[in-house]
């Protein structure tokens, strides 16, 4: 802002409000950080929380706010250091959308108290960091429904990213919600390690087709894997984080689609009138923050509906993916008849469901 030179004495107690009303004076843009694991093109994760943070801009103003970020990112110290360079550079809230990006996003708010910090899928909190997330265990209800009922080799492949709560959920719901109306089909896993790596999801979508896979999940963040099961013909897949339509109505028949802008405007305008609070929040269907994309023609009409159906219940809050009778990997009981799992369960799952095979990576 430039300094102006007021009138000494009296006059200038008069002048002083009127001068602020000016051009010169005009309020001054709230700079919003975020801070991605991966580029803002990937098709997915990245993608769609770089388009959110574009809606929240148009909708508060772009005279009002200034967004600032940082794309491929790597999750570790890296982290800390572009915080930190965010931070300096005068964001009064940063978003760092990436699960291993916890422990440094508090690191760093603790060295600036002023800073609100928002951090995607984690769980820690302080006075200054506030922690979202999806529920997006329950579009893998929807999603595992049609791969139950579509699959003919009743193999299902699933390319999992890292070993954390969130994923093994989604391994979980997908496979219940497919053994719930396909009691022949089994699941095989691979891990990755990494949440986008496009050469590396390419290869475990065509060694999970090798091994019978017609259907093929993937809790990662690239267009790869939809691009394997295209060149492998009768295979099918679901867009993840974003659409993915591009590969409709085949091998893409659904997806899980995260919308984030909502939040983004809610929490960046709450730091802008001064009534934000660190919280935790876990939101889905129902909210609004996990969407179903367009069920393609590629799905017969009664499976459509079925899905369909299924997320509409669980918007209404009328159905819940994991409701039991169910049963932990070792065949101990885990959720009697109707029984429903608490959130601290479902938040630190770190067990397969009876029927999976394979370890959890530690």
């Amino acid at each position: 802002m430039k300094k102006r030179t007021f009138l000494k004495g009296a006059a200038a107690a008069v002048a002083l409000p009127l001068a602020m009303t000016g051009p010169a004076f005009a309020q001054e843009k709230t700079k919003v950080g975020f801070i991605y694991v991966g580029p803002i093109n990937d098709g997915g994760w990245t993608q769609h929380h770089h388009e959110s943070a574009l809606k929240m801009v148009e909708e508060i103003g772009e005279d009002k706010v200034e967004l600032v970020y940082q794309e491929s990112v790597p999750e570790g110290p890296d982290a800390e250091r572009a915080m930190t360079q965010m931070a300096l550079g005068g964001a009064k809230i940063i978003f760092t959308t990436s699960f291993g990006y916890m422990d440094p996003t508090i690191n760093v708010a603790a060295k600036f108290p002023d800073v609100k910090f928002e951090h995607a899928t984690g769980y820690k909190t302080a006075d200054n960091v506030s922690a979202y997330s999806a529920r997006f265990y329950e579009g893998r209800a929807v999603m595992g429904t049609i791969a139950g009922h579509m699959t003919k080799s009743n193999v299902l492949g699933y390319i999992a990213s890292v070993p954390i709560p969130e994923v093994v959920r989604g391994i979980n719901s997908a496979y219940i919600h497919a053994k719930k109306v396909n009691p022949d089909v089994e699941m095989k896993i691979i891990w990755l390690y990494t949440w986008m790596d496009p050469a590396k999801e390419a290869d475990a979508a065509r060694t999970l087709i090798e091994q019978g896979a017609d259907v093929i999940f993937q809790h990662t963040d690239s267009t790869a894997p939809l691009a394997a099961a295209q060149d492998a013909g009768n295979v099918i897949g679901f867009g993840q984080a974003g659409d993915m339509s591009e590969y409709a109505p085949s091998p893409r028949v659904s997806s899980i689609i995260d919308n984030w802008a909502p939040y983004y405007v809610s929490r960046v305008e709450a730091a802008m009138d001064g009534t934000w609070e660190s919280h935790n929040v876990w939101e889905g269907i129902g909210d609004g923050m996990v969407g179903i994309g367009e069920i393609s023609d590629a799905v017969p009409a009664e499976v459509k509906a079925e899905a369909e159906a299924m997320r509409d219940a669980i918007a209404a809050g009328e159905y819940h993916p994991f409701t039991g009778p169910l049963k932990k990997q070792d065949g101990s009981d885990w959720l009697a008849e109707g029984e429903v799992a608490d959130d601290g369960t479902l938040a630190g799952m770190n067990f397969y469901v009876e029927g999976l095979t394979g370890e959890i990576p530690q």
